[in-house]
């Protein structure tokens, strides 16, 4: 598309967003006078205002032309009467209209120039003292530094998108630090600190001491290391990845590793006994395997109190406060938890997990001990209270995290008050919130983990209920029987050939009176799957299973980009599913009033976590705010808030763990190859209750099926287990 360049006066701010700038307007064009909406990133809108954008046009369904611009320019008047009009319209605090005049009668077309590099001059003019030019020159600075930030990423190419996080990060320093050390925005920014330095480093082509580049692409690549899951990155990887990808010869990188451990920012261990390397750590990551291994190690050798709970007290327990029988294997398992400090329960789906879990509490809870319930999110924690009928919190609500200084109240110094503390979903922790959950368990407390390793590992580095199983110093129990009605269901069937490496089996029922609960439909062509979901979505799911089609079924897929990611999907089934007219547009897209959507990070402030699903009940438009239900509870978003939101028609696997939807629908192609593993495939068909699925090619199943690499994660947990 051939790109249009408008230039005119901001007439109308129809959204901002001040966290990352999106802004909707109405432009008003100089050449023929008519007033268009333009989209795009802009940091303080004023309405008055002359700028000069440029971008391509789009149609909106519903809205018509507009355009979507990637670069705009502040034009300030250059004569006098033009720089009267701006100044009368209180673009400087300050200055009212008769300093103003004052102000212009003295400098002319130079008063813009001298307010911005040279305000100490405005005490030439009569009524302006030291003070007040100060004031002046304040206020022109604080509401152009951000204006002025997002022309210099653009001088230097990079996203003015960009200037969002520096300008939260620096404030109305951000060019002078970036113009002084690149590459100090490399440490103070996670995720794309480094290709910003790196890129204005060689841009401004400035005489900047080596060093800080090195170091600064080291801490970058271990990083990126930890994003990936592992705990630490093999010291002669990171210094070929130092060379094959930054141009940084072994040399430098040797000299930048060995100063940043001077530093005291990385560690460095050579795993003689463990995976054979020499293994660069944070500085937390490393002290959070030291502490859980002897934490673990420690909680086992406090001795368990002389008396033992007998078989007979755990089934007259479980008989007359559940009304259940449990199997011989359960009441081994269950006999077992209570002659060990530390246990792990695991096992697929359909072998009673949910079952123990009821029981331990019923039997702790008729031996008066306190027991306290707890998942890594807010979904998982939900379902955990529902099925034991208890009280049951996210880690971080039991641990007291202290949002305003980033720490959890509860630790060695303050442990929890708890005889026993059960966590479900435990194959979701990672190593950093097992650290912290273990300082606070009280060593006179039984720890009971619960959680099915072949599940997705923790988003977060490690996977530490793998390593702490294999490691066999704390007791295991892995449930196999597959009880009778779990036996019956296709999906938990199938699950369980997913686990082993085996093909699935695609016969199903096919009569109208007899359903079952797992379909595979085999189609190539992602246009045609697309087509397949919404059909699927709107009507037959519905209609033969007597499902809410908003509620209760939920697509999974690998990948967000593509005609089968999520933003596809999300908007296709948006059109088809919610004919409300869109009142509130944002940088992904637009929201309906009953859209379903996700919150996509802990919000600890409003206590929603990330991965929680609810619908908009209400939308103010001109406030650029919503209110959205969640479980019943209304959480209100202001207009900064919204990149919290995202649509939730389809969401990621990544995203599922732990929870559980009544119908899932999941699209597997071999497009997504990169992301085809076999614990996504089990995650994705262990989420779905009554209904699963399938949509694809039986290549794009056996690829997964084949695909174990995801346990390959780098840790030394598993060692240090053993060794203490």
């Amino acid at each position: 598309m051939q790109n249009t360049t408008l230039k005119g006066r901001l007439e109308h701010i129809t959204f901002h967003n001040q966290e990352n700038f999106y802004t909707i307007a109405r432009l008003r064009i100089f050449e023929n006078k008519s007033l268009v909406t333009i989209l795009g990133y802009i940091p303080d809108p004023c309405p008055g205002e002359t700028i000069k954008i440029e971008g391509v046009w789009e149609t909106h369904p519903r809205f018509g032309e507009q355009l979507r611009f990637d670069s705009y320019e502040i034009i300030l008047p250059a004569t006098n009467k033009g720089i009267k009009n701006y100044l009368a319209k209180g673009f400087v605090k300050g200055l009212g209209p008769v300093t103003a005049d004052r102000v212009i009668n003295h400098f002319q077309d130079k008063t813009l120039e001298i307010i911005e590099k040279h305000p100490e001059r405005l005490t030439e003019v009569k009524g302006i003292g030291k003070i007040i030019a100060q004031n002046i020159a304040d206020s022109w600075r604080s509401s152009h530094a951000m204006r002025d930030l997002t022309q210099f990423l653009k001088k230097h190419g990079l996203k003015e998108t960009y200037g969002a996080r520096i300008y939260r990060e620096y404030g109305e320093n951000a060019v002078e630090v970036l113009t002084k050390n690149p590459y100090q925005i490399a440490t103070d920014i996670s995720g794309f600190g480094f290709y910003i330095a790196d890129t204005l480093a060689q841009s401004m082509n400035i005489e900047l001491d080596q060093s800080l580049r090195v170091k600064a692409c080291i801490l970058h690549l271990v990083e990126r290391g930890s994003a990936d899951g592992h705990v630490f990155i093999d010291v002669e990887q990171l210094k070929q990845l130092c060379e094959s990808l930054f141009q940084i010869d072994i040399e430098e990188s040797e000299k930048g590793i060995n100063e940043l451990i001077e530093e005291n920012e990385l560690i460095m261990e050579d795993l003689q006994d463990g995976p054979g390397t020499c293994a660069i750590y944070t500085k937390e990551l490393y002290e959070a395997e030291i502490e859980i291994a002897g934490r673990i190690n420690a909680l086992l050798t406090v001795p368990l109190p002389a008396s033992r709970v007998s078989e007979e007290v755990i089934t007259k327990e479980v008989l007359q406060q559940l009304a259940i029988k449990l199997s011989d294997e359960q009441g081994e398992v269950l006999e077992g938890i209570f002659a060990h400090r530390a246990a792990v329960i695991t096992g697929g789906p359909g072998t009673g997990k949910t079952t123990l879990i009821r029981s331990i509490a019923a039997v702790f809870n008729a031996l008066g001990k306190k027991i306290l319930l707890a998942a890594p999110t807010g979904r998982a924690a939900r379902r955990l209270a529902e099925i034991t009928s208890r009280k049951a919190a996210t880690i971080h609500k039991l641990l007291g995290y202290n949002l305003a200084q980033n720490r959890f109240e509860k630790d060695q110094d303050d442990p929890l008050q708890a005889d026993a503390v059960i966590i479900d979903e435990a194959s979701m922790v990672d190593i950093s919130l097992m650290r912290h959950l273990l300082r606070a368990v009280p060593m006179t407390a039984h720890i009971i983990l619960v959680g099915d390793v072949f599940q997705l590992p923790s988003v977060g580095p490690g996977n530490v209920l793998a390593d702490i199983i294999n490691s066999q110093i704390i007791q295991t129990y892995e449930l196999t029987t597959i009880f009778r009605q779990a036996q019956e269901s296709r999906i938990i069937i199938n699950a369980h050939r997913v686990r082993d490496g085996r093909a699935l089996d695609f016969s199903s029922k096919t009569s109208e009176t007899e359903l079952s609960d797992f379909y595979f439909i085999e189609q190539k062509q992602p246009e045609t799957i697309v087509k397949t979901i919404a059909g699927l979505y709107r009507k037959e799911i519905p209609q033969k299973f007597n499902l809410d089609r908003v509620q209760d079924i939920q697509v999974l897929t690998p990948m967000h980009k593509g005609l089968v990611g999520t933003f596809n999907l999300n908007r296709v089934l948006q059109q088809q599913l919610n004919p409300l007219p869109v009142l509130l547009e944002t940088s992904g897209g637009g929201f309906k009033i009953n859209d379903k959507v996700m919150q996509l990070k802990n919000n600890y402030k409003k206590t929603i976590f990330n991965g929680e699903i609810g619908n908009i009940k209400s939308i103010d438009a001109k406030a650029g705010s919503l209110e959205v239900d969640f479980d019943g509870r209304m959480v209100a978003y202001e207009s900064g808030e919204l990149d919290e939101l995202s649509l939730a028609y389809a969401i990621t696997i990544h995203k599922s763990q732990g929870s559980e939807y009544p119908a899932v629908i999941v699209p597997l192609i071999t497009q997504h190859y990169v992301m085809l593993q076999r614990n996504l495939l089990y995650t994705a068909l262990t989420r779905g209750k009554k209904l699963v699925i399938l949509i694809g090619t039986k290549k794009a199943i056996t690829i997964a099926l084949h695909n174990d690499k995801p346990r390959q994660r780098l840790s030394y947990l598993l060692n240090r287990l053993r060794n203490q």
